[in-house]
């Protein structure tokens, strides 16, 4: 048996006794919800188009710098990048959103047709399976009906969230104006948040910042252009065989194939659900273009745009996704990995900074 001393054993009561002072005021926190709620809805609304365009910024920062290093003046640089950018997102919003609102309500209006082809098969499977237990049938239809509630949630979520965005217009617009002048001074902005930040913490706050973005800036521009390219190159293959809904469906590619390991089944699930309803030779044909489209992502298209990787062990990154995907849905898978990402540089950052200190006190 391990025996604690003293100073060790009021070291680990202490520990202890503010875990539970944490978790109860996390408690007392969430108990107030309806206090806090509408305030925090009026915070988001108003800081949520600064938080993208800080994203962007960081996303586009680095192709600015490239183009200034070559000899673009600074100025030149940034309107180049930004014109392209946000002219690139325009006209794709231009052409895909009405083509992609008009195909979403196309597959509301055939969910019943597609739910009577599964409702078809089931009976068939009943017909050919009369000698199985009767239990085993139930589970069959309820695993059926819960598909089809699945379906017809994910495709009103989707109206949904087209129609906020849509709300949201005028608010949305002011971003690339924030982003303009973000790039613009951004060299002012870091000596303000440079000199705001108290002197012993700026060299490892610099340091920390620096090794965040070395972890985690290059995979995250990466992946987005990945998913870009794969959901684009999705879009053209589905269209050209003529699959139903290749642009919502090339769309749930892209954003899918953002989460490591299950973004691509997560994406190809759909595509393979609808296909069936078609033909065996569409779902042939449907397998086919998504292990052609996972052959050139997983050889030429990752390794040459995302290169390193996070250098976080597969279950690491597997918890990351559990955890996100059970607070937030498909937004927390995408983001699950990421923000562990972050939480190991900095949990690092202060495993050093303790041990530093330790060090120096000791000599």
């Amino acid at each position: 048996m391990i025996k604690l001393s003293r100073q060790e054993g009021i070291k680990w009561m202490t520990r202890l006794s503010v875990m539970l002072l944490a978790f109860l005021c996390f408690f007392v926190f969430l108990k107030l919800s309806p206090i806090w709620k509408p305030i925090l809805s009026i915070i988001k609304a108003a800081f949520i188009p600064f938080f993208i365009a800080v994203f962007i910024t960081y996303l586009l920062h680095p192709l600015v710098e490239k183009l200034y290093a070559k000899g673009f003046p600074r100025t030149l640089a940034i309107l180049l990048i930004y014109i392209l950018f946000f002219g690139g997102i325009g006209l794709g919003l231009y052409k895909g959103i009405p083509n992609m609102i008009a195909q979403m309500r196309e597959l509301m209006t055939n969910i019943p047709d597609i739910t009577k082809t599964y409702e078809q098969w089931l009976m068939e499977v009943d017909h050919h399976t009369s000698k199985l237990p009767h239990t085993i049938h139930v589970r069959i239809e309820e695993y059926i009906q819960s598909i089809e509630k699945y379906v017809e949630k994910m495709a009103s979520t989707a109206v949904d969230s087209i129609r906020k965005i849509v709300d949201y217009f005028f608010v949305f617009i002011i971003i690339p104006f924030l982003v303009f002048y973000f790039l613009k001074d951004i060299e002012k902005i870091k000596r303000t948040i440079w000199y705001i930040t108290p002197r012993k913490w700026r060299k490892e706050g610099k340091r920390l910042l620096h090794d965040i973005d070395e972890s985690l800036g290059g995979y995250i521009r990466g992946q987005i252009l990945v998913g870009l390219i794969l959901g684009g190159a999705a879009t053209l293959a589905l269209w050209a065989i003529h699959m139903p809904y290749p642009i919502l469906l090339g769309a749930l590619i892209a954003v899918t194939d953002i989460i490591p390991y299950f973004g691509p089944i997560l994406g190809a699930i759909p595509v393979i659900f609808i296909a069936l309803t078609i033909s065996v030779k569409m779902v042939i044909v449907v397998i086919v273009i998504m292990l052609v489209l996972q052959f050139i992502e997983g050889n030429l298209l990752g390794p040459f745009i995302i290169g390193r990787s996070l250098q976080i062990h597969p279950v690491l990154i597997i918890f990351a996704l559990l955890v996100g995907g059970e607070i937030g849905g498909i937004p927390g898978l995408i983001l699950g990995v990421p923000v562990f990402a972050v939480l190991k540089v900095i949990f690092m950052h202060i495993r050093n900074y303790r041990l530093s200190l330790k060090f120096d006190k000791e000599s």
